[in-house]
C-alpha cells in the first residue's frame, strides 16, 4: 500500500512538469566540445592550402582500409609561398567502412586530420558514403564555426 502511494506521488510530481523530449529530426541536442565524429581535413589559412601533404600514413594505418590518398607536387613550394613540397591532390574516406577509431588522426605526422563533429551521415546508396577532399575540408570549417 505504501509503495503504491509513493508511486502515485512520483506521478503527480512529474505530471505538471514540461516534457524533456527532443523532437529529433527537427531539434538537435548540442554536441560536447570533445565529441569525435568522422575524420576531417584541416585547412591551413595562412598558406591557403590543406595541411595534408598526401603522405598516406593515415591510409596505411587504417584498420578498415577506408582511406585513399593521392598527392602531387605543390606549385606554391616552387614559388616559395609554402613550406610543403607535396600536397594532397585527392583524399577519399568511405564512411560506410569507417569505424571512427581515430587511428588516422593519431598517426598523421603533420596534424592534418582531426575528428570532426559530423556524425549524422546516412544514405540509401553506399556510393554516397564515399566523401572527397572538398567535403572533408568543409567539415573542418563547420566545426570551427560552431
Amino acid at each position: 500500500m505504501i509503495g503504491s502511494l509513493k508511486g502515485l506521488l512520483t506521478t503527480f510530481k512529474t505530471f505538471f512538469r514540461r516534457p524533456v523530449t527532443v523532437q529529433y529530426p527537427d531539434e538537435h541536442l548540442p554536441l560536447a566540445p570533445r565529441f569525435r565524429g568522422f575524420p576531417g581535413l584541416i585547412y591551413d589559412v595562412e598558406a591557403d592550402e590543406p595541411k595534408c601533404t598526401g603522405c598516406a600514413v593515415c591510409a596505411r594505418n587504417c584498420p578498415t582500409n577506408c582511406i585513399t590518398v593521392t598527392s602531387r607536387e605543390n606549385e606554391k613550394f616552387a614559388q616559395g609561398k609554402s613550406k610543403r613540397r607535396r600536397i594532397v591532390e585527392d583524399m577519399h574516406i568511405d564512411l560506410g567502412r569507417c569505424i571512427v577509431c581515430g587511428i588516422c588522426v593519431e598517426v598523421c605526422p603533420f596534424d592534418a586530420l582531426e575528428m570532426s563533429h559530423k556524425h549524422e551521415v546516412s544514405s540509401y546508396r553506399s556510393q554516397d558514403l564515399v566523401v572527397g577532399k572538398a567535403v572533408l575540408l568543409r567539415w573542418d570549417k563547420e566545426k570551427k564555426e560552431k
